[in-house]
Parts: structure tokens; C-alpha cells; sequence
């Protein structure tokens, strides 16, 4: 049972991050990459809240931070989607397995 919410974690987290560099295709702005960083920030935050967090979130927004420093906010956008993408797989694992481990305990 595990094993299956983790699979349907990462496909959710996929699907979230193809869509995300699709849309990233076009050139990103400045504001583009805010928007997107601040969306990326805020699930973080809530996986914070959950407990939850993933070390790679935090790597993938540091990068997307780098990246718009440099000014190319094409990177940045696509990384902070990717971070947001990473921090709602974290959610959503976080919130499943809140109640499933107990399916898994010897009674």
C-alpha cells in the first residue's frame, strides 16, 4: 500500500513538473519567476507545517534563486515550478499517510 501512495506521489510530482517546464518554454520575466517562487515558497511552507519537508525542494528553490540572480529567469521560472511541483508531492504524501500507516500496524 506503501509503496503504491509513493508511486502515485511521484507521478502527481511528474505530471506537475512537465506541465510546469512546458509552460516554461515561452520566455519568463521577472515577474514570471516571482509569481512562481512565491508559489514554490508557500507549499514549502505548508509541507513545513505538515512535517514534511523534502531536502530537495530546498535545493530546487536555491537553484531557481540562482538562477534569477543571473537574470535568466527561463531557469528560474522552471526550477521554482519544479520546487512547487517536489513541495506538493511532500503534501500530499504527508497528508495520506497520516491515517494509512495504521492499516499497516499488527493487531
Amino acid at each position: 500500500m506503501k509503496g503504491n501512495m509513493l508511486k502515485s506521489a511521484l507521478a502527481l510530482a511528474a505530471a506537475a513538473l512537465i506541465a510546469g517546464v512546458t509552460s516554461a518554454l515561452a520566455a519568463s520575466s521577472e515577474a514570471d519567476f516571482k509569481a512562481a517562487y512565491a508559489a514554490a515558497e508557500a507549499a514549502n511552507k505548508e509541507a513545513a507545517a505538515l512535517r514534511n519537508q523534502w531536502t530537495t525542494t530546498t535545493a530546487t528553490l536555491a537553484d531557481a534563486k540562482k538562477s534569477a540572480d543571473k537574470g535568466d529567469f527561463d531557469a528560474a521560472v522552471a526550477s521554482s515550478k519544479e520546487a512547487e511541483a517536489l513541495a506538493k508531492a511532500s503534501n500530499y504524501q504527508a497528508t495520506s499517510e497520516k491515517e494509512a500507516w495504521k492499516a499497516l500496524e499488527i493487531r
